[in-house]
């Protein structure tokens, strides 16, 4: 993996409390895998911002993929299982595992998808909040954070229960502007934004400020986020409905049923009248007597 935090002077040394670290130029050194799956997610996140709530079933999808491979992730990675340190390469084919799992039913149950859907907007609002909060006060317990990410998950989720269009459409938009910031981190500076944020979330004492234009890609965040609402609400999510989908679903089910009932009722009428007619059990034609012709008389004698 790329070092984070390389940089490479422009100028020389004058001492440890001269340098600036904004002026310094960052040591662009990419890798193969990490750099594909950056432009991966960048892709993904440009159809969640844009249109999450068009594509329902696939974000519900990639939502519960997404939610517990992380989870497991971090779990099997940071905590020995049976007693045994997991390398990285297990830890994320066990995460991967799961997460399929979990997507397959978020995917299939819709409300199970829907509150998953609502964690994850308000785990970014808290997020976001936090940060901001962080250049004034500095919490001194871990738990603080902690209960503002749970809390406003957990209140994100039944909002999004209760109103499902609009919390969607918010959700989708706010996640996919995330990780399109995310990999706009990456390509310009490394993940340094995203190592500040995780510093912050983990109270650690003074960390390293950050630049100007840390905070131009910062603020890329509520701009696609702002957008993509609107892009979905006014284009791609208009005249859709994920309930609708579920309703016309049930309809083409009733439709069948009803047609076939009534080629049941077809048939069993068309027998009875075969069973009726005495030339039906032959297999001939009944044809109708037509009555004899007779030239009239008119009474006059003949020559």
């Amino acid at each position: 993996m790329a070092d984070i935090a390389g940089f490479v002077s422009e100028e020389p040394a004058k001492g440890p409390g001269e340098l600036d670290p904004c002026l310094l130029e960052i040591d662009r050194t990419y890798e193969i895998v990490p750099a594909v799956i950056s432009s991966t997610c960048c892709l993904f996140g440009i159809i969640y911002c844009f249109f999450g709530y068009r594509c329902f079933k696939a974000i519900m999808f990639l939502s519960g993929l997404l939610f517990g491979s992380v989870i497991i992730f971090l779990l099997c990675y940071k905590e020995r299982v049976l007693d045994t340190q997991l390398s990285i390469e297990a830890s994320a084919g066990i995460g991967l595992g799961i997460g399929l799992l979990c997507g397959l039913v978020t995917m299939l149950v819709r409300s199970v998808g829907l509150f998953m859907t609502g964690i994850l907007l308000g785990l970014l609002l808290a997020i976001g909040g936090l940060l901001l909060a962080h250049q004034l006060y500095t919490p001194s317990t871990l738990w603080v954070p902690v209960g503002v990410l749970l809390g406003t998950g957990m209140l994100c989720a039944v909002l999004t229960l209760q109103w499902q269009r609009f919390f969607t459409i918010i959700s989708t938009a706010v996640f996919g502007a995330a990780i399109m910031t995310v990999c706009a981190d990456y390509f310009v500076e490394l993940l340094m934004l995203v190592t500040h944020i995780y510093n912050c979330l983990r109270l650690v004492p003074a960390p390293a400020p950050l630049c100007w234009y840390s905070w131009v890609i910062l603020g890329i965040w509520p701009m696609l986020s702002i957008m993509g609402g609107l892009v979905q609400w006014k284009l791609t999510a208009e005249g859709f409905s994920h309930t609708e989908v579920i309703i016309s679903r049930r309809q083409k089910r009733l439709q069948l049923m009803r047609i076939r009932q009534k080629d049941v009722k077809k048939l069993q009428l068309s027998a009875e009248l075969s069973a009726e007619s005495p030339g039906a059990s032959d297999g001939h034609r009944h044809v109708p007597e037509q009555p004899e012709y007779r030239q009239p008389y008119h009474g006059g004698y003949g020559l």
